[in-house]
């Protein structure tokens, strides 16, 4: 169990800092996501703050909707005192201990769900991921996603990379579709995760964006965090706010009226990483929910234009380089006819 202990106080410039004392029997066994850089948690101002805003503030890890719970389960103290009302506002000089509980692991069942292999030997597996399917189960996805399917598909697979994501090297976003590499021993999960850190591993995606870019082709270094109001979201974020780099280049492939056909290569590979600098440069994914306009396009899309189409990467044990391609889903290439015969017109 993680124990963060936070004291109120008022500084020299008369706003509010925390003081967080953190138990190092316990903050040990936190995710490493949790634990804090430093013993002191600034806060701008706690002048009438709701305990769950102030808390989801001071720790951008957990979410509100995550703290709230956590509060509602009687995991929180103020001043000593179990606080289960989230409404509760806090003063200067009020003290807050959170509690989190260690997580439960999940119970992980093998299922016969149809896997695209694109390439398969003793070491590494890889697929062709549809729209709609998630990678690792999670809260609110116990099961049907893709390492349900792995365990069936590799009975050996249980403890490869950690029990909670067997196999799973990188992953793809529930509804962005194509290509993914899963490793099915540790010798090929710590050299295909090395291959990503070093950026030796290309990956290639395509995506239909809104607008026309006004050049054929560039980079966008832009460090992505957490959004800082909406926790479901990523956003541009300075490094020194918690961000972390991000580099993406680009380059058009045809024009479609006011849509463009895009090339992207990741170099680094954050959460919603080609997503976020689309949006950023002012040309979102057609059809994602999250950082577009939503505007109908004609065709029924289940999420955004987004395919990892093209993935090469060295043979763990022969040293060999791998390239596969992932043919796009039916939705993919419809949206394309569709927007080709419009500009003809």
């Amino acid at each position: 169990m993680t124990e963060f202990n936070l004291q109120i106080q008022e500084n020299s410039n008369g706003c509010a800092n925390a003081k967080g004392e953190c138990l190092s029997s316990h903050i040990e066994d936190a995710a490493p996501s949790l634990l804090p850089s430093s013993n002191t948690i600034h806060c701008t101002d706690t002048k009438g703050d709701r305990i769950d805003r102030f808390l989801s503030q001071e720790l951008p890890d957990l979410s509100r909707s995550r703290i709230q719970q956590l509060i509602e389960q009687g995991n929180v103290q103020l001043n000593d005192k179990v606080c289960t009302s989230k409404k509760i506002n806090i003063k200067l000089g009020d003290r807050i201990t959170l509690e989190i509980p260690e997580a439960q692991p999940l119970e992980l069942l093998a299922e016969d769900i149809p896997l695209d292999i694109l390439y398969e030997d003793d070491q590494l597996l890889i697929l062709n991921k549809p729209a709609g399917l998630v990678v690792h189960p999670a809260p609110g996805h116990p099961d049907g996603t893709l390492v349900n399917a792995l365990l069936a598909h590799c009975p050996n697979l249980p403890g490869i990379g950690g029990v909670q994501r067997p196999g799973i090297v990188h992953r793809l976003d529930k509804d962005t579709t194509g290509a993914i590499a899963i490793a099915k021993t540790e010798v090929a999960h710590h050299h295909l995760q090395a291959q990503l850190k070093a950026k030796t591993a290309r990956r290639e995606y395509l995506g239909v964006v809104y607008g026309a870019p006004k050049v054929e082709s560039g980079t966008i270094d832009l460090p992505i965090g957490r959004h800082p109001q909406d926790r479901k979201k990523m956003a541009i974020m300075p490094i020194e706010q918690g961000g972390r780099s991000a580099v993406t280049h680009w380059q058009v492939l045809e024009r479609l009226g006011n849509f463009t056909l895009i090339r992207f290569q990741l170099e680094t590979g954050r959460t919603h990483q080609i997503r976020v600098h689309s949006a950023k440069m002012g040309n979102p994914i057609v059809g994602d929910p999250v950082y577009s306009s939503g505007h109908s396009v004609g065709v029924n899309l289940s999420g955004q234009a987004l395919h990892a189409w093209r993935l090469r990467l060295q043979h763990p044990l022969s040293g060999e380089m791998i390239e596969v391609t992932a043919t796009p889903p039916p939705q993919f290439t419809k949206l394309l006819e569709m927007l080709k015969r419009r500009t003809t017109l």
